[in-house]
């Protein structure tokens, strides 16, 4: 076996996003107004900065204003400025538009955006800022010195599917850091390990999650209005499913469509891909897209949970920022600027610490501190118990975030905080044949299969690999989820990755699962929705996965 490269760094951010990338500016431009040099790291898991990044997206510019106040005389990637919002509800055929948008709804000032365009300028006003930003790193474990952490290994590269070096086999490094900064997403890998480990989530409301899911269309010239936003409520959903669409008109008659499906949703036949197709055949949107060319297509996780539902943002050499630790405000659909004010009040904290030589909890508790004298924990306040409303369905969490709106975000509580439960706890049992959702027909013009998708969405991984998506116990998938959920791996999953072979046969029954893990888009839906919680999703070989040009 080759030994493993050792290299040590002041500060480690993992996950090229909003987070990480916003914090290393700070601290880079800290350390140079101090005429300090540190060491700063980001790793990420793609092979090129902003391959894996997704979002609708809007743009609220709170923290980039922050960051840069002359970001706009610096030709940053945004698409438009938002010129027109709407909110429709929608029947099976019909929309009725709201006379009044909410407030929470109201995008006067901000812009629509590409994330994948905004990570890669910010990478590189990162990499001017001092830091070093290496993709195709995927962080595959901490490192540990009893329960501090004081660093990452990386994914080895070169097995075979059974684990085996191959001939081009590179065992990953061991990156060892004063301060480790996880910013790698919803449902990271890393942080997963780290609030279960530490317990970080003790007290905490159980997170609880969205897939989203995306297409790019080009349309006839002329006609999209650039920066126009339109949201959608009711079709396709059933009212008892949190969830809705959006539309977003960006440059070069480009139309961003996707749709939002709570994975706390109770009919295990629920499937967030077959949800955009039926919303595409609404009549209204298949009006908008007449005439126009699927582009992309991507998917992801959305933490929904809200202020309640975040961890414990720090321990011993760590501390967790952006949809890693739920910065999302579900109420507003936005994300990016509070990833990046969680990255840089993570960037002054650790710039704290390394100034006193200190890298303990005690030291870096300095960071919740930080969010809750922030207007990031004002705003994230206001929406405390926004998604807990749903639990009841659509009519009562929209009158449950009307009621927020004046009381403040409390919303039906009595007291300040509604209580949630996990997706895949309200899941229920149907038996071994579930009443199926109903379906899009797929005309392969305006609605597509999930194996057409994938194609669009540039996903690529080497075959002859191991399997990145750890089943802990099949037996389970056959002679347990067969019979009480009738597989919902095969449903939920945007990617067709899961592919349950089983017949039930003389009261038993057999067969196998088949994991195509070559479609994964990396969406972490499997970790998240699968009942029992034996699914976990590891990153793959480096540089392996979607590649998201424009979402």
């Amino acid at each position: 076996m080759a030994e493993r490269e050792r290299l040590e760094v002041d500060v480690l951010f993992v996950g090229a996003g909003p987070a990480s990338l916003a914090g290393a500016i700070a601290l880079g431009e800290m350390s140079k107004a101090a005429s300090r040099t540190l060491e700063i790291l980001v790793i990420e898991k793609g092979a090129e900065i902003g391959n894996h990044a997704l979002s609708g997206a809007v743009l609220d510019p709170r923290a980039l204003d922050e960051l840069d106040p002359e970001w706009r005389s610096h030709d940053v990637p945004v698409e438009a400025a938002v010129a027109r919002d709407e909110l429709w509800y929608l029947t099976a055929k019909r929309k009725i538009k709201a006379p009044l948008v909410p407030p929470s709804l109201n995008n006067h000032g901000k812009y629509v955006a590409s994330l994948q365009k905004i990570v890669k300028w910010l990478a590189a006003r990162a990499e001017a800022a001092g830091a070093q930003v290496f993709p195709a790193f995927p962080g595959q474990e901490l490192l540990w010195e009893g329960d501090r952490v004081v660093g990452v290994r990386t994914g080895d590269k070169g097995l075979d599917r059974d684990g085996k070096p191959k001939a081009n086999y590179e065992p990953g490094a061991d990156l060892i850091a004063k301060i480790v900064v996880l910013g790698e997403g919803p449902q990271g890998t890393l942080s997963k390990q780290a609030i279960a480990r530490l317990n970080l989530a003790a007290g905490r409301e159980p997170q609880v999650f969205a897939a989203g899911v995306k297409e790019l269309w080009q349309c006839p010239s002329g006609s999209v209005q650039a920066g126009s936003v339109i949201h959608t409520l009711g079709y396709p959903l059933p009212a008892e499913t949190f969830g809705g669409g959006f539309i977003y008109g960006m440059t070069g008659d480009i139309l961003d469509i996707g749709m939002v499906t709570g994975l706390d949703y109770k009919n295990p036949t629920t499937d967030p891909h077959d949800e955009l197709q039926r919303m595409k055949q609404h009549p209204e949107i298949a009006r908008m897209l007449r005439g126009a060319t699927l582009l992309r297509y991507g998917a992801k996780a959305i933490p929904e949970g809200g202020l309640f539902a975040m961890p414990r943002l720090y321990a011993d050499g760590l501390m967790i920022a952006g949809d890693s630790a739920g910065f999302l405000n579900g109420l507003r659909l936005k994300g990016i600027h509070l990833a990046m004010k969680s990255g840089m009040l993570a960037a002054q904290t650790a710039w704290d610490a390394l100034e006193a030589q200190r890298y303990d909890a005690a030291t870096l508790a300095a960071y919740q501190r930080r969010f809750e004298e922030s207007w990031a924990y004002r705003e994230l306040r206001l929406a405390r118990n926004f998604h807990q409303g749903f639990r009841h369905g659509l009519y009562l969490g929209m009158l449950n975030a009307g009621l927020g709106t004046v009381t403040r975000g409390r919303g039906f509580g009595v007291v300040d905080r509604l209580h949630g439960e996990p997706g895949y706890a309200v899941m229920e049992k149907a038996g071994y044949k579930p009443k199926e959702m109903p379906r899009a027909v797929i005309d392969n013009v305006l609605t597509f299969d999930r194996l057409t998708d994938v194609y669009k969405s540039g996903t690529m991984h080497e075959e002859n690999q191991p399997c990145h998506l750890h089943v802990a116990d099949t037996n389970v998938c056959r002679d347990r989820c067969t019979v009480e959920y009738g597989n919902p791996c095969a449903y939920f999953c945007p990617a067709a990755v899961y592919e349950p072979l089983f017949e039930k046969r003389n009261g038993s029954v057999e067969g196998r699962l088949q994991i195509n893990f070559t479609n994964c888009v990396h969406c972490k839906t499997c970790d998240i929705a699968d009942p029992y919680q034996i699914i976990t999703w590891v990153p793959p070989e480096g540089g392996g996965g979607p590649v998201y040009t424009g979402m």
